[in-house]
């Protein structure tokens, strides 16, 4: 006798509640733990070709303690999009690894990838269903860049915790996020110029982390990992 599957869509998601709704995280019946691990500052930066994407290396326990400088919290989801996040570390790296099988499931469920909008949305629905787990304390807050090869530009997305999105608009190209984020996005505020070659845009990304870092003992100093998101796909630049 054949298995009958109660889902046949394209959506990795949909297919794990249909069918093994026990490997998909839950988190909505605990609380925050004594000593749960944080990532700290990410962001993201417009230039004339593309985004760059970017985050520290460390992880912290209370706010202040250093357990690693060796942690990675941007990823490449796609050819043409990486995610970057901040927040209660475990969770946030169970939704970006969901994230990537969701997209590349879509893709060879489909042929094809989804629209960068789609890509986006379907974030912010991951983000909203852990709604219930960050009202007790166990936040998930990235920031997602993808390059349009239609439209041949780079997009910013930022969410809150509820899932809600938002496309930054061309006047302010760049975001932060994190317990860093307000000291990086200053940086970036006072020293973006519209139509940035990349090389530029790269030193800045660093120095908006950097300073971030002289203040704020969760971001570490000169260690990042930073994504070049354009039409030549995803690019490792650190």
């Amino acid at each position: 006798m054949g298995v009958f599957h109660k889902y046949s869509g394209s959506s990795f998601i949909a297919l794990l509640k249909a069918e093994y709704p026990e490997l998909l995280p839950n988190y909505r019946d605990i609380s925050l733990p004594p000593q749960v691990v944080t990532s700290t500052t990410i962001a993201a930066l417009k230039y004339a070709e593309g985004i760059l994407i970017a985050g520290d290396r460390r992880a912290v326990i209370e706010g202040h303690l250093v357990v690693s400088d060796d942690v990675v919290k941007v990823f490449r989801t796609d050819a043409y999009s990486a995610l970057a996040i901040a927040g209660i570390f475990g969770p946030s790296i169970k939704m970006a690894r969901l994230f990537q099988t969701e997209l590349e499931h879509y893709e060879k469920m489909e042929g094809f990838s989804l629209s960068l909008e789609g890509k986006a949305n379907k974030l912010s629905q991951m983000i909203e269903e852990n709604f219930p787990a960050a009202i007790r304390g166990l936040q998930v807050m990235p920031i997602f860049a993808g390059y349009d090869v239609e439209k041949k530009e780079g997009r910013i997305y930022e969410y809150d915790i509820a899932g809600g999105t938002f496309v930054k608009p061309q006047k302010e190209p760049f975001s932060s996020s994190g317990s860093g984020g307000e000291r990086a996005k200053s940086t970036l505020e006072h020293f973006y110029q519209k139509d940035m070659g990349r090389e530029e845009s790269l030193e800045l990304i660093k120095k908006a982390l950097n300073f971030a870092a002289k203040r704020d003992v969760a971001t570490s100093k000169d260690a990042f990992v930073i994504k070049d998101v354009s039409a030549r796909g995803v690019v490792d630049m650190a």
